[in-house]
């Protein structure tokens, strides 16, 4: 079996990542800035890849200086009131996600959620919601996407991430020099 063209699926992936990304641009993402800025603590939870690309905005979004954790690591403590729930679900159904969301609610705390499902649980949950057009992972129709699974819906995850934090960190004024001493150095 011969090998597909790379740089015809490389165009492919560009052409379907760029609409989705302009349908979510047309959205108005600031209150959803605006909640991660005011937040007391960042709290960031997804599966699998989606729980992946959350990782790279916890990490930018502490480079930024906002308090954030990580969902499931051992250091994370308790949610409570002023902080914020961050996920990232494409079908908006993931078990443990919608479970925390709601352990979210009950303490207080608000939910961001990135989903493909305007009307899913998650979404119902969430305080805030950005609704990104692309397949879930259980859609294999390839009529959203010609992408395997939810590979879209996280590379766009990545993005709509990246946007919040250039977003945030224009904003504050500050310099990449005064963000450097943020980053890792135990490398």
């Amino acid at each position: 079996m011969p090998v597909a063209d790379p740089s015809d699926a490389l165009r492919t992936l560009s052409r379907e990542l760029r609409d989705s990304i302009a349908s979510v641009a047309d959205a108005d993402l600031s209150p959803f800035a605006e909640r991660l800025r005011t937040a007391d603590r960042v709290f960031v939870h997804g599966a699998g890849r989606s729980g992946l690309a959350l990782r790279m905005t916890a990490m930018r979004l502490m480079h930024l200086g906002l308090t954030v954790h990580v969902v499931g690591e051992v250091t994370t403590p308790a949610i409570r009131e002023g902080d914020v729930l961050l996920t990232a679900s494409g079908s908006g159904t993931t078990a443990g996600i919608v479970s925390a969301a709601e352990t979210a609610k009950e303490s207080g705390a608000a939910v961001a959620a990135i989903t493909s499902v305007a009307d899913s649980p998650l979404a119902a949950l969430a305080d805030d919601v950005i609704v990104v057009p692309a397949a879930t992972k259980q859609d294999r129709s390839g009529t959203a996407s010609d992408q395997y699974a939810g590979s879209l819906f996280e590379q766009t995850v990545v993005l709509v991430g990246d946007a919040l934090f250039h977003g945030l960190w224009k904003a504050s004024g500050e310099t990449a020099d005064d963000l450097w001493p943020r980053h890792a150095n135990l490398e």
